[in-house]
């Protein structure tokens, strides 16, 4: 029986197809796999499975990528005029305003303590 094997070089890296082994079961498979496979090069662990176990699906049986249509991912179809444009350089223009205004007051950062107009909250002391 043939027996593929896999080999993990380092912990966290990916197994790799390293060869196969030819063995009675999978304990002599497991054997001869570190003697043949784990002993050349360094190597963290080792995947032993027969090879009439491994399926495979290639190009010719099936289209992989490239035909998904993914046209969604771009911003194409948002009104992007020039009011909106206005609207946004108005917006930060109104922020920054309002940043100027809280450094004046002394508030910080996050809008000063207490209610909009940067005092205490009612019943508190401020």
């Amino acid at each position: 029986m043939i027996w593929e094997v896999f080999r993990q070089e380092q912990r966290g890296k990916y197994h790799t197809h390293c060869g196969n082994v030819h063995a009675p079961d999978k304990e002599m498979a497991l054997m001869f796999a570190q003697i043949q496979h784990g002993r050349r090069r360094p190597t963290h662990s080792l995947w032993v499975t027969p090879r009439e176990e491994i399926g495979e699906v290639d190009a010719e049986e099936t289209s992989f990528g490239g035909t998904t249509d993914k046209s969604y991912r771009w911003a194409m179809t948002f009104n992007t005029d020039e009011d909106f444009a206005a609207e946004i350089a108005a917006s930060q223009r109104e922020q920054e305003a309002a940043e100027r205004e809280r450094a004046e007051r002394g508030d910080d950062a996050e809008g000063g303590g207490g209610n909009a107009e940067g005092g205490a909250e009612e019943g508190e002391s401020a």
